[in-house]
């Protein structure tokens, strides 16, 4: 008696059977990248018909974003306000989406707070990424103005610097850009405040 054996697939057929499967770049459509990024934990943006995958985040890029996340949470919480960090998606309009590193509301029931994806923000914070630093300079401060966001936060950890945009018709203006001795401020929150020296103090350890 023989034993019966199981077919295998090679990865390079593997690989050949996806791309046939999967649309080609620019053929997307806006449930076909959210149906990608249900199935992955890669950071995956989309504009019209393209995915586009962020690289993986440092070590400074994440102390940086906690320390600004728990310094918003317990600002914005006993207002009815809500935080949240990357990986939440958003949609920007039909056809893109971005993931800001943080993204929040300044009332937790805004209609704009959906589970599986925020259909804006009244603030969004993104940490520069050193291998592509025009995407969150230039290209996210279009996607963000396209939106609507009030309020963009840009932290540089390259010139350890806060740039506060708020949005002026349909462009941004600068608020401020705050360095190490400054204190970063916000139209929008009020009396929230961001010491920039403890900020890149706690990035460097």
């Amino acid at each position: 008696m023989t034993q019966a054996t199981t077919p295998t697939t090679s990865q390079d057929a593997l690989d050949a059977l996806l791309c046939d499967i999967m649309p080609s770049q620019g053929c997307w459509s806006d449930e076909q990248y959210l149906w990608l990024t249900d199935q992955t934990r890669r950071l995956v943006e989309f504009t019209d018909g393209r995915i586009e995958e962020l690289p993986m985040p440092t070590a400074t890029h994440q102390i940086i974003l906690a320390f600004l996340y728990d310094l918003f949470k317990p600002y914005l919480k006993p207002r009815g306000g809500i935080v949240l960090f990357s990986g939440l998606r958003m949609r920007v309009r039909e056809g893109k989406f971005r993931e800001p590193d943080l993204l929040l509301l300044l009332d937790r029931s805004d209609p704009r707070n959906q589970d599986r994806f925020w259909l804006g923000a009244d603030l969004v914070v993104e940490v520069v990424s050193p291998g592509d630093p025009a995407r969150d300079l230039v290209t996210k401060r279009t996607d963000y103005a396209e939106v609507g966001i009030p309020e963009y936060w840009i932290a540089d950890p390259r010139f350890e610097t806060v740039s506060v945009l708020t949005l002026a018709g349909d462009i941004y203006i600068e608020h401020g850009a705050f360095s190490r001795g400054d204190t970063a401020t916000s139209p929008l929150l009020g009396d929230f405040a961001v010491d920039v020296t403890a900020l890149f103090d706690d990035a460097e350890g």
